[in-house]
């Protein structure tokens, strides 16, 4: 795997091989965290995280990420650069990319990361977009390696609205690495048909399946995993609330579909999620719309089958390994 000087934008440009050596050295990265080695092979670099969107889990792991490997790290958040207001994302990237060695962006539309990539000069890093979510993919494939042994045949149900950058990161992730992928929603939040096309064609190489079903029990039947994300991504207007409640419900994760899927089954969440009234947000929700909860229960959250926790941290131990990889010979 020769990834150096190269940018981490979406897992379509990846190869699958590079894909499984990112989980490779994902693992061996955390082993050595675990053991207290220390590896700050990039000792005397700096990077640079454009944030146009809050976060906690990604802000948190290229931060002790970057430092685990020796780097320091300039957080600007989405009032802290004059990127797009008085200074265009090319002059940003030519003055970002002479004085940092990589560059993380978090915001809005894709083509502002691979603009980012085309005027930097040095390696960027999607830590989100409105279309693709990478880094948090191999966070949840080194989850499910860790607790299924391999992914190579796991069944993967993303419960929900699944047209933008979890359901499509996912269809494209469980393509490449020879899973079964099921869309499970109303067939209106069913992933861009192009995008579908050109995951079918890659599935076709690796023995995967990819399904589209609005049946909840139809879909969940002996999944490996049932993966959702929060129903109103940042960014969209308050009025869609009452729509998505109406139109996902039946699609929230409950004892009842985790029961379908079977005790092998592990319940998987990007977070944050609303399933309880502990948060400003979920008791807005529960004020207007009378609901405790939207994509999970609290029961399915919390219970024995939830690996969600694992899976956030392993958000910090991929995301080294993408940064270790473009940034030196590995």
């Amino acid at each position: 795997m020769n990834l150096k000087n190269k940018s981490f934008l979406k897992l379509l440009d990846l190869t699958n091989e590079e894909m499984a050596g990112l989980l490779d050295l994902a693992a061996d990265l955390k082993a050595r965290k675990k053991a207290g080695i220390p590896h700050k092979i990039h000792e005397g670099k700096n990077i640079v995280l454009l944030f146009e969107k809050d976060s906690t889990r990604t802000r948190c792991a290229f931060e002790v990420a970057g430092h685990d490997l020796g780097m320091g790290v300039t957080y600007l958040g989405p009032t802290g650069s004059q990127m797009g207001k008085k200074e265009s994302i090319a002059d940003t990237a030519r003055v970002l990319g002479r004085m940092y060695d990589g560059i993380e962006y978090r915001g809005f539309g894709q083509t502002i990361v691979e603009d980012l990539a085309k005027y930097a000069g040095i390696p960027v890093w999607n830590g989100l977009t409105n279309e693709f979510h990478p880094t948090q993919i191999l966070a949840d494939f080194l989850t499910i390696q860790e607790h299924f042994g391999e992914l190579k045949g796991k069944k993967l149900v993303y419960m929900g609205d699944a047209r933008y950058n979890m359901g499509d990161s996912l269809m494209v992730g469980c393509a490449k690495m020879g899973m079964h992928f099921v869309a499970c929603a109303p067939e209106k939040y069913f992933p861009d048909k192009a995008l579908v096309a050109q995951c079918q064609v890659i599935a076709a190489q690796t023995g995967a399946t990819l399904e589209f079903i609005t049946d909840p029990m139809e879909a969940t039947k002996d999944a490996h995993v049932i993966y959702t994300d929060v129903w109103v991504s940042m960014g969209e207007p308050d009025s869609v609330w009452q729509e998505r409640i109406n139109d996902l419900t039946p699609y929230r994760v409950t004892r009842a579909l985790m029961d379908n899927a079977g005790d092998q089954c592990r319940f998987m969440h990007c977070l944050p999620a609303f399933h309880d009234l502990k948060t400003t947000i979920g008791k807005q929700i529960y004020d207007k719309f009378g609901i405790d909860c939207m994509e999970v229960t609290d029961e399915v959250f919390e219970g024995p089958q939830s690996i969600v926790f694992d899976e956030a941290e392993n958000r910090m131990h991929t995301i080294k390994a993408v940064m270790a990889a473009t940034l030196a010979d590995l």
